[in-house]
């Protein structure tokens, strides 16, 4: 993070990778800088199975759950905001919290984790904030390790090598106990999971498939039935359909961290 942290605090978004023994837990840690001289902002976040802690200047921690659709962020000229991503099946050990609860929702710390509000305020320096998010993460995970099972089953799906049907027996667990322990540990089943890590992968490669006049060959090999399909999951989960998402991801040529 060395090279990192001359920069960390410059308006736009960066993250990086966690510390070692915390990456089996956190996919990354991250900060978001709105300039202090233009105007309010609204981020658009896109579902990814991940919970985030965070800490926002002026407004103090939250929780922000598991999305299914598209989650507009409102932020302040000004706003800083710093988090802690945990991977899929690492929150709800971590947080002792029922995920499927938060889902779609953004919930202060003082509504879910009320024990840990007085370390995150709302006043605090932005490097000390994240410092004690990443501290707080730290914490949660070593009390709350992920789910293994939960974590095998999300890797097979990542990877192709299970599909939803079969999950089940390839865990050797019954389909109720798996979307139970799924929707504890992730915020819904694996079905919906599923949708959202291929989602994930398609989101990486849309501009250059687009730039390519490839999106119906991306379709294709990201295993949707057909043109129709990609339409409807790109606008379900991103609120816009692939042509129209891959021009908003595109960087801008004046800008490339954000």
């Amino acid at each position: 993070m060395s090279m990192l942290a001359t920069r960390l605090w410059e308006t736009g978004y960066r993250e990086w990778l966690p510390p070692a023994e915390l990456r089996s837990s956190l996919s990354c840690l991250w900060v978001s800088v709105i300039a202090a001289d233009g105007g309010q902002q609204i981020q658009q976040v896109y579902p990814d199975a991940c919970i985030d802690l965070i800490w926002q200047s002026g407004h103090g921690a939250y929780l922000a759950g598991p999305d299914t659709r598209p989650a507009p962020a409102e932020l302040p000229a000004g706003t800083i905001v710093a988090g802690a991503r945990f991977r899929p099946g690492a929150g709800g050990p971590a947080t002792g919290l029922q995920l499927s609860d938060l889902r779609d929702q953004r919930v202060d710390l003082a509504d879910c984790l009320p024990a840990l509000v007085r370390h995150l305020p709302p006043d605090l320096p932005p490097a000390t904030a994240l410092n004690v998010v990443t501290e707080l993460s730290a914490q949660l995970v070593s009390a709350g390790p992920p789910d293994p099972l939960v974590l095998a089953g999300t890797r097979l799906l990542a990877r192709g090598e299970t599909s939803v049907t079969r999950m089940s027996s390839d865990l050797a667990v019954s389909e109720r106990q798996l979307r139970r322990r799924f929707d504890a540990a992730v915020g819904y089943g694996p079905k919906m999971l599923d949708r959202v890590l291929r989602f994930r992968r398609v989101l990486a490669q849309l501009p250059a498939a687009a730039d390519r006049g490839g999106l119906a060959g991306l379709a294709l090999q990201a295993g949707f039935a057909d043109q129709a399909h990609f339409t409807r999951e790109m606008t379900s989960l991103a609120g816009l359909p692939p042509a129209a998402l891959a021009r908003k991801l595109r960087p801008s040529p004046h800008n490339r961290d954000g």
